[in-house]
């Protein structure tokens, strides 16, 4: 017969396959500790990629709508839920003129409908190429021409049919570019140019299709988005253009992006007070439950140094696995917490009414490797002091014990 030599890691393993419901205990604590780690985690840093994505991407130190408008415009941009909010043109030259304003653009908003017209619900956007300073950046990134007039420029939700189109109000439109996310409305936008947009609504009224925007050719905008001097102070112009103009209101996007940090900020410091108390309670928890595994196995561990085991052995066993249950209760921790994550992006990001975009692979492998090594280091600090009580426990009284 051929002898087997049990090295400490073997041992282990084989103590963990011989008590399944001890060790799937052992595993249940370390997975709840790595599902909360990992998925708070997670979220957070996805929540982080969202206001990092839409900032970077929005481009606009000021957004001036209708008054009322302001909550529907924000909807709008965080969230993409189509609204049709119209005010005079006529304020462009107000606002150009306006001391500290170094860029202005109008757009035009128009909803759609998931009806026989259209192929989804989206929210269409129409931007001057001429002024324009937010959206054609973004376009560059994955068009380098200008986007002719007749095409369009769908957000990254958009679905676009295998001939490379969408329609719109009965109209197949040739898409240009679908772009990149930005964790905001956009992403579920469609964009065109002005000249697109009036053949779009000229085309639809002769379809018998109403709009509220009917009046478009008569000079009519949905917002107008300023850029101001990096050294101006964005309130102080916004109070000027304010006062300058009836009927509207002026937005910051710092104020926007302002309380979604604090909220982001808020959310993350709450992940990590709950994971800090949940990484105490395990380990107090790890603890009592090695505490009375090694006091069951003591007469195992007595053996063992009949049979020449080291004191140092004994702690390498009991450390191995503990380590070895965190470890694999770590990975199904994580395991569930993918599951549960990944496929509800979306619906996390509407419940918690905040942008949210998916981390690069290599930010998740790094949250992965960190929950993993937490997972597994947590077991062997727990059961550290019990290890070292057993290792120090005479062989003699131990093996007497209960005569």
């Amino acid at each position: 017969m051929q002898n087997i030599k049990l090295n400490t890691g073997i041992l282990s393993f084989k103590n963990l396959l011989a008590k399944p419901v001890r060790t799937a205990c052992l595993m249940l604590v370390a997975a709840v500790l790595a599902f909360t780690i990992f998925g708070g985690s997670i979220i957070a840093l996805n929540l982080g990629q969202g206001l990092s994505a839409i900032t970077n991407r929005f481009g606009a130190d000021l957004m001036i709508v209708p008054q009322d408008a302001s909550d529907m415009a924000q909807t709008l941009l965080l969230r993409g839920e189509p609204n049709n909010f119209y005010f005079d043109a006529g304020v462009y030259d107000t606002i150009i003129r306006t001391s500290g304003v170094v860029s202005a653009s109008a757009q035009f908003y128009l909803a759609s409908l998931s009806t026989a017209c259209c192929d989804e619900e989206v929210q269409i956007i129409a931007y001057d190429p001429e002024t324009d300073f937010v959206v054609q950046p973004w376009i560059a990134e994955k068009y380098s021409s200008s986007v002719l007039d007749g095409y369009i420029v769908v957000g990254s939700r958009i679905d676009v049919s295998s001939k490379g189109t969408i329609r719109l109000f009965n109209i197949d439109f040739p898409v240009a570019a679908q772009l990149s996310p930005s964790a905001s409305g956009f992403d579920t936008s469609v964009f065109m140019t002005m000249n697109t947009m009036r053949d779009l609504i000229a085309h639809s009224q002769m379809l018998d299709i109403d709009f509220l925007a009917d009046n478009f050719q008569d000079g009519m905008v949905s917002s107008i988005l300023v850029k101001i001097d990096p050294e101006a102070d964005s309130a102080v112009i916004a109070h000027n253009i304010q006062e300058q103009a009836d009927g509207i209101e002026v937005i910051v996007s710092q104020g926007i992006f302002g309380r979604i940090a604090s909220s982001l900020s808020g959310f993350t410091r709450y992940i990590q007070i709950i994971s800090v108390i949940l990484w105490l309670l395990a380990v107090l928890v790890l603890a009592a439950v090695f505490y009375g595994i090694i006091h069951e196995r003591k007469k195992e561990f007595a053996l063992l140094r009949i049979i020449g085991a080291a004191r140092k052995r004994l702690v390498g066993i009991v450390l191995c696995e503990s380590s070895l249950a965190g470890l694999a209760g770590g990975a199904a921790g994580i395991v569930l917490a993918c599951l549960v994550i990944f496929p509800f992006a979306n619906l996390i990001s509407a419940r918690l009414e905040l942008p949210y975009l998916d981390a690069s692979l290599g930010s998740i492998a790094l949250l992965i490797l960190i929950s993993l090594v937490i997972s597994a280091l947590s077991g062997p600090l727990a059961s550290l002091y019990s290890a070292l009580k057993i290792s120090k426990a005479e062989t003699y009284f131990t093996m007497r014990e209960g005569e």
